[in-house]
């Protein structure tokens, strides 16, 4: 507690100035004459369009930009930004137990942890906020993007959802994404920013106060995007228009995830001949602009102007994103046991550069028994994860007879399904033991059906030319393999003339 007659270090609340009145004194000073000095023609075409964030003075003047501590600050509820088992050490945390208490951290233990996304409330104890919310943003990895944006969406929005549970006046928010846990910080302002207007929009018509509170570096961040977000004037709510990201979420700030919409029709049983060049935003006004009911436009016209000829290589792409899609929804829904039971298809180790390594056995491939639908669903079902990253294919074709070879019309089916990624990510295809028969059919497929390949296929005439490019203790070599390959080399050596 302070003295008697001491000042508080705690910061009240009512005395911020809110995001309309910083921004008002701004633009009386120095701001306005920028706009004005925009260019008209811009400005004229701006206004054909309407903000998905409108100018809405109520929405300011409840919001703060603070700079300083969040620990600080006399609201209802701050926000501590932690990890799952809620012992995260990170400068916020840190001076948020540091006044409240010890008391604090023996109320977390009762918690048992937080998981990602999800938040959690103890009292305030020592500090001038009531209450603190706990919250676990997401680990940031690229290539699990949208995962990420997901689950940090999630961390304001229960935030919020919590203080209106709770009839919360005020609540500080500090930047939940750590510097630990690697999320761009740009990315993460974007989302904090959305995610709140939307909720003030939608269900803040009790909450008085949120505070942003930041850093010296976060605060320039959240300067420059704040204005995209809550416009404090018509004018600005133009200019800003066009600075807006593409993905702005749906009507509750949510990520929009395309695999995840519900695709639209209108009147299904009626297919009418429209012209190909179709706006789709004259259809998005037929059942409106939200994103539940954003379309993807009439697949059976799409798929007809496939078949003559008239699509675009961008819908053409997506039409082929969406068929293996399907495609591995199946895979993950059959049942394939019998077609893993062959051991045709497995992972083994890396490459010298580091790249998973996956084996094919021609030998163990029952062409003309097994379902070969079955045997594409399976491919797709093992190899989908792994072709996100670089990797190599070896396909042993020993002792490989008719009845297992694997005809032109299945690898040209196999090539037209799966994802680009597979081509794309595919660095080798090594041929092992090939004969003067699949060399030259190798040869037509590479040159007329999947030309990409081409210089990605090299055939291996016996393993020690394989173990060149991988280690003999990297991948898992069926014996029979083993047994030809050491008969052969003898074979060679003894031959007259050799």
């Amino acid at each position: 507690m302070d003295p008697l007659g001491a000042r508080s270090q705690f910061v009240e609340v009512q005395n911020l100035p809110t995001w309309d009145q910083s921004q008002g004194v701004q633009d009386e000073v120095d701001g306005e004459n920028q706009l004005t000095e925009e260019d008209d023609q811009l400005t004229n075409q701006l206004n054909s369009f309407e903000s998905p964030f409108p100018f809405r003075q109520d929405i300011n003047s409840k919001i703060v930009l603070f700079n300083g501590d969040v620990a600080l600050l006399n609201c209802t509820a701050i926000v501590n930004t932690s990890n799952e088992t809620l012992t995260d050490k990170n400068p916020v945390s840190d001076s948020i137990h540091r006044y409240a208490g010890p008391e604090l951290r023996d109320e977390l233990l009762k918690l048992k942890g937080c998981r990602t996304g999800e938040a959690k409330m103890t009292e305030g104890f020592n500090l001038a906020a009531r209450f603190i919310i706990h919250t676990v943003g997401p680990k940031y990895k690229a290539k699990y993007r949208t995962a990420a944006e997901s689950s940090l969406y999630s961390c304001y929005r229960n935030v919020m959802q919590l203080a209106k549970e709770h009839a919360m006046a005020s609540v500080g928010l500090c930047v939940v994404s750590t510097v630990k846990r690697a999320y761009p910080l740009e990315d993460a302002t974007h989302i904090a920013l959305r995610t709140v207007r939307r909720f003030l929009e939608n269900h803040g018509e009790n909450i008085e106060t949120v505070v942003f509170a930041v850093s010296d570096v976060e605060e320039v961040l959240y300067s420059k995007l704040m204005p995209l977000y809550y416009p404090c004037s018509k004018k600005e709510e133009k200019i800003s228009l066009p600075l807006l990201p593409a993905d702005i979420g749906n009507t509750e700030g949510e990520p929009v995830v395309l695999e995840r919409q519900i695709r639209i029709v209108e009147k299904p049983g009626n297919l009418e001949e429209d012209s190909a060049d179709d706006s789709l935003e004259s259809d998005l006004g037929l059942v409106g602009s939200h994103a539940f009911a954003r379309m993807e436009g009439d697949v059976d016209k799409q798929r007809k102007l496939i078949l003559q000829g008239q699509m675009s290589e961008a819908a053409q792409q997506k039409q082929h994103q969406r068929n293996y899609s399907r495609w591995l929804c199946r895979a993950r829904a059959e049942d394939l046991s019998d077609i893993a039971a062959l051991k045709a298809l497995y992972q083994t180790g890396v490459d010298l550069c580091g790249r998973t390594v996956m084996v094919v056995v021609g030998r163990n491939i029952p062409v003309t028994i097994i379902d070969m639908e079955k045997a594409l669903l399976y491919f797709i079902h093992v190899m989908d994860h792994i072709t996100v990253k670089e990797y190599v294919m070896v396909y042993f074709h020993t002792l490989t007879g008719e009845h297992n070879h694997l005809d032109t019309d299945f690898l040209k089916k196999l090539s037209d399904v799966v994802d680009a990624k597979f081509q794309k990510n595919l660095r080798a295809f090594y041929f092992v033991h090939p004969t003067f028969r699949t060399k030259v059919s190798t040869w037509f497929f590479t040159t007329f059906s999947v030309s990409s390949l081409k210089e990605k296929v090299h055939h291996i005439e016996n393993l020690q030319q394989l173990f060149t490019c991988i280690l003999p203790e990297q991948i898992d070599i069926p014996p029979f393999v083993l047994e030809y390959d050491t008969r052969y080399f003898l074979s060679f050596f003894d031959y007259p003339g050799s």
